[in-house]
C-alpha cells in the first residue's frame, strides 16, 4: 500500500533504515514494503491514507500530478514535505471531506475518493517541486549532482562506489562523507537503492519475467537477483508482484494487434 501521513510535531521517522528528523508540520510520503518506524518524545497528531495501486496508479497518471520520483519514489531527497499552516490546513480538511466517502462502497463515492486523493497529491507534489527547484539550483555546482547524474546512467552496471568515486575525482573517503551528509546514507548504500527502486518498477509496471529483469539488471542470474532483493527488501520479486499486481501500465506497453476481416 502506499501512505500519506499528515503529522504535526517533532520527532525522528526512519524509512528502510535511514532515519529523518523533522519538526513542524509535515506530509510523509511511502511506498509498497517500506519499513518506516516513528520516534517521538511525545504522541503527535498523526492522520494516513493509504491507497493501492489498482485504485490510483501514481505512474499511469503522472501527466495529471507528477508525483512518482517527487513525492514517492524519490532516493535523493527526504521522504516528506514540509507544510505551512494554510496547506496544513487545506489537507486537514480535504481528509475531512474524504473519510465519510470511504464508508460507501458505489461508484459516487470512489469517483470522489480518487478525486480528493488527486488533489492531496497535487498539492503536496507543487510544494515539493517548488522545493526541489530551490534545491537544485543551490546544489547545482555540488559533487552530489555529478554523482546524482553519473548513478542515474550507470547504476544498471557499475554497483561500487570507487567507480564512482574515480568519475568524479575524489577519494573515496570524501565520496562517502558526502553522501552520508547529503544523503543520509553510504555509497553502496544509495547504489543497492536505486537497483532496488528501478526493480520495483520493472516488477510493478511491466509484464517481463524475472529472468528477464535480472539480465537488464545486469544479475547473473534470475535466483541472484531473487536473494539481492530480498535482502533489501525483505520480500521476492515474485511474491512484491503478486502482492503489489501489474500495474495498468503494463497493458499500455502491449502493441495493439490491428486485424482486417
Amino acid at each position: 500500500m502506499y501512505n500519506i501521513i499528515l503529522l504535526d510535531g517533532a520527532g525522528k521517522v526512519s524509512v528502510d533504515l535511514v532515519e529523518y528528523s523533522f519538526e513542524g508540520k509535515i506530509a510523509l510520503f511511502t511506498t509498497p514494503y517500506q519499513i518506516i518506524y516513528f520516534d517521538t518524545a511525545h504522541p503527535i497528531p498523526t492522520k494516513r491514507l493509504q491507497f493501492h495501486g489498482d485504485f490510483y496508479c501514481i505512474e499511469y497518471h503522472k501527466k495529471e500530478v507528477a508525483c512518482n520520483g517527487l513525492l514517492f519514489n524519490n532516493i535523493y531527497q527526504q521522504p516528506y514535505v514540509n507544510l505551512e499552516m494554510e496547506a496544513y490546513a487545506d489537507l486537514n480538511h480535504i481528509l475531512g471531506k474524504l473519510t465519510p466517502e470511504l464508508a460507501h462502497n458505489n461508484s459516487y463515492s470512489i469517483a470522489i475518493v480518487r478525486a480528493y486523493l488527486q488533489l492531496i497529491l497535487a498539492l503536496c507534489s507543487k510544494i515539493k517541486s517548488n522545493d526541489h527547484v530551490i534545491y537544485e539550483e543551490v546544489n547545482r555546482h555540488h559533487p552530489i549532482m555529478k554523482f546524482k547524474a553519473l548513478l542515474e546512467s550507470n547504476f544498471h552496471k557499475e554497483r561500487q562506489p570507487s567507480f564512482y568515486a574515480e568519475k568524479m575525482g575524489i577519494s573515496p573517503n570524501n565520496f562517502s562523507k558526502i553522501c552520508k551528509q547529503y544523503f543520509l546514507r553510504t555509497p553502496s548504500g544509495l547504489i543497492h537503492e536505486r537497483v532496488i527502486l528501478e526493480s520495483k518498477k520493472l516488477i510493478h509496471l511491466s509484464y517481463k519475467s524475472m529472468k528477464e529483469i535480472a539480465a537488464e539488471l545486469n544479475f547473473d542470474d534470475e535466483n541472484y537477483f531473487s536473494r539481492y532483493f530480498k535482502k533489501h527488501t525483505g520480500i521476492t520479486p515474485t511474491a512484491f508482484r503478486e502482492q503489489v499486481g501489474v500495474s495498468i501500465v503494463a497493458d499500455l506497453s502491449i502493441p495493439t494487434k490491428l486485424e482486417s476481416y
